[in-house]
């Protein structure tokens, strides 16, 4: 079916028709040049000094605790990354509670309100609270080590927050169960052979999962969302839901979810990224609480977060870091112009324009149903 559509076609159809102007919120990601930070010493940046060990050291004398917020799709999506810290940090005790990062950022505002402040650390998909917090004074202005390595775009000038992973959402499909016809695009998902076999996470109750709509929309046109519902696709919340639907063999595609293109060809499963087609990326922003009752210990997590180990290890290949090579072959992130690393802050910040989108996309796909994978966690989880 697809390759019958032009790339002229790609590219032109309804680019007009975005609501709310959000076709200007889906720019095209430019790589940035480094600057030239990286002659200066980082005790001239203003940059950590102290080494982990250091750190370590001084959280323990601190109290050794370490509360913090990630957002997530269930409650032991950060057990790998916790188990790493501990690891090498035994005698921290480090409490992570993963929500999704629209009732996180709310708890967080309400605890503030109330002086009942449980987190030291928020990391959230929610950019355009950071910017938001740091306006209020909400957020300790902080270079963690390797800061002025980060990519520009990544870090806020001031050290108030800084991006500590790159996440990527598109889609995937079982190989075997897709054949020599797997869709080489997301145009192609709106074929009559994927009726009834594609399993979705809801647009409009995740923001990434709604940008990556809004591009759909921006390069297919309306007509495209409305063949994509007649497709029947099953909706379910929280964006690893697609992934687990598609890897228990209820659906041959999934749309909405992360991935990796560092997967080896034998895998069972392929998350695509398609040349001239869009998918959408980000750096999760983390930032340490103003307020926050374990200061040096959130300073040690996030220097541990930046670190060249742990960024060189990163699941998905990319790296936050400009001084980091991505794994198998990969380009930096921010050189992928079709994954909109720097069109996606813009369109967290316009929330009058977010919100006419969800409803818009309820519409097409009917309202959000379903408990939260996370469960439902109160006003102080990790008290």
């Amino acid at each position: 079916m697809a390759s019958n559509l032009s790339r002229r076609r790609i590219l032109t159809t309804s680019a007009g028709a975005a609501l709310g102007g959000l076709a200007a919120a889906g720019g095209t990601a430019r790589a940035a040049a480094p600057g030239t930070e990286s002659s200066r010493s980082s005790a001239a940046r203003g940059e950590e000094t102290r080494s982990l060990d250091e750190l370590y050291r001084a959280a323990v004398a601190e109290g050794g605790r370490l509360v913090l917020y990630a957002g997530g799709d269930t409650a032991t999506q950060q057990n790998a990354m916790a188990e790493a810290f501990r690891a090498r940090f035994p005698d921290i005790d480090l409490t992570v509670v993963v929500d999704y990062s629209k009732y996180h950022d709310v708890r967080v505002d309400n605890q503030l309100a109330t002086d009942t402040l449980v987190p030291d650390v928020v990391q959230l998909q929610t950019l355009q609270d950071f910017t938001r917090w740091k306006r209020r004074g909400e957020l300790l202005p902080y270079r963690p080590a390797g800061f002025s390595k980060v990519y520009r775009p990544f870090r806020d000038p001031d050290g108030a927050w800084t991006a500590v992973s790159v996440i990527g959402f598109s889609y995937l499909y079982d190989v075997a169960a897709a054949g020599a016809d797997a869709p080489k695009s997301p145009y192609e998902l709106v074929d009559p052979r994927w009726k009834g076999r594609i399993a979705s996470s809801y647009p409009h109750d995740d923001d990434a999962v709604l940008y990556l709509f809004s591009l759909y929309q921006q390069a297919y046109g309306w007509d495209w969302i409305a063949k994509f519902a007649a497709q029947q696709p099953q909706f379910n919340r929280g964006s690893h839901t697609p992934g687990v639907a598609v890897n228990a063999g209820q659906k041959v595609i999934g749309v909405g979810g992360s991935g990796s293109l560092t997967t080896p060809a034998s895998a069972p499963t392929r998350w695509v990224v398609a040349d001239g087609h869009p998918f959408m990326a980000w750096g999760q922003r983390a930032a340490i609480l103003r307020r926050a009752a374990h200061p040096t210990a959130a300073k040690l997590y996030l220097n541990w977060s930046l670190s060249t180990e742990r960024q060189q290890g990163s699941r998905n290949g990319w790296s936050v870091r400009t001084d980091v090579t991505p794994a198998g072959g990969l380009k930096p992130v921010w050189e992928y112009a079709d994954a909109h690393v720097d069109g996606f802050p813009r369109f967290m910040e316009d929330r009058a324009a977010v919100e006419r989108l969800k409803q818009t996309f309820a519409l097409y796909f009917g309202e959000v149903k379903g408990d939260p994978t996370p469960g439902s966690l109160g006003l102080h989880p990790g008290r």
